[in-house]
Order: structure tokens, then C-alpha cells, then sequence
């Protein structure tokens, strides 16, 4: 015969309560290398990218999400502004596809009265 027979054995009774607290142990540590490697530096990084969109203002050169460089002429609301991606040509733009600010303009001047007394 080619085949022996096998017999079942009896399991020896085990605490599952050490199990639980090496997977435990092993799983808070992970935890803790995890928050400071990954989700604190990618909220912080979050956080900066929305001050940065906030902050947009009119004569700022912008990258768009498509790869287009425009430079903002219009503020429209909190979610949109206009571009100017050529001469005459606009664009209204999300705030959210934004890719890039790359150079932050001057703000506007006031223009001066020619006749100032």
C-alpha cells in the first residue's frame, strides 16, 4: 500500500488571550510608524495646497490641471477664477484644478489721476 493512515491528534487547549495581545503588540507600533510617515506629512501638505489656492489672486501666473498656463485676471468666487490662457482668450477655472501657482503678481496699482490738484 502506497498510503499510511493518519491519525488525528488531540489539540492542546491554547489561550487565545495571547494571541490577541501579539497581534496587539505588533499592530499599535504599525499604527504609530504609519501617522507620522504617511497621514501627518500628507494632511500638512493638504493643508499648505488650500492656503495656496485661498491666496490666489488677480495678475498670478497659474498652472491648470490640463497642463495650460494662465495668467488670473478675474476672481470669481470662492470656487472660481478667469484666466487669460492668450491674448483675448479667457477661461473660467475651478479652484480645485489648480495644479500650480507659479509666480504671484504684484498686486493691482491704483491708476493716478492725471489733474491732482
Amino acid at each position: 500500500m502506497l498510503f499510511t493512515e493518519a491519525f488525528a491528534q488531540t489539540a492542546t487547549p491554547s489561550s487565545s488571550m495571547g494571541g490577541a495581545m501579539d497581534i496587539l503588540i505588533l499592530f499599535v507600533p504599525m499604527l504609530v510608524v504609519f501617522y507620522f510617515l504617511i497621514f501627518r506629512p500628507q494632511r500638512q501638505q493638504m493643508k499648505k495646497r488650500e492656503e495656496i489656492l485661498k491666496n490666489i489672486r488677480r495678475g498670478d501666473q497659474v498652472v491648470m490641471g490640463g497642463g495650460l498656463i494662465g495668467k488670473v485676471t478675474k476672481v470669481v468666487d470662492d470656487s472660481e477664477l478667469e484666466a487669460e490662457i492668450a491674448d483675448g482668450v479667457k477661461v473660467r477655472v475651478l479652484r480645485s484644478l489648480i495644479a500650480e501657482v507659479r509666480v504671484k503678481g504684484e498686486p493691482v496699482k491704483e491708476p493716478q489721476a492725471a489733474n491732482k490738484p
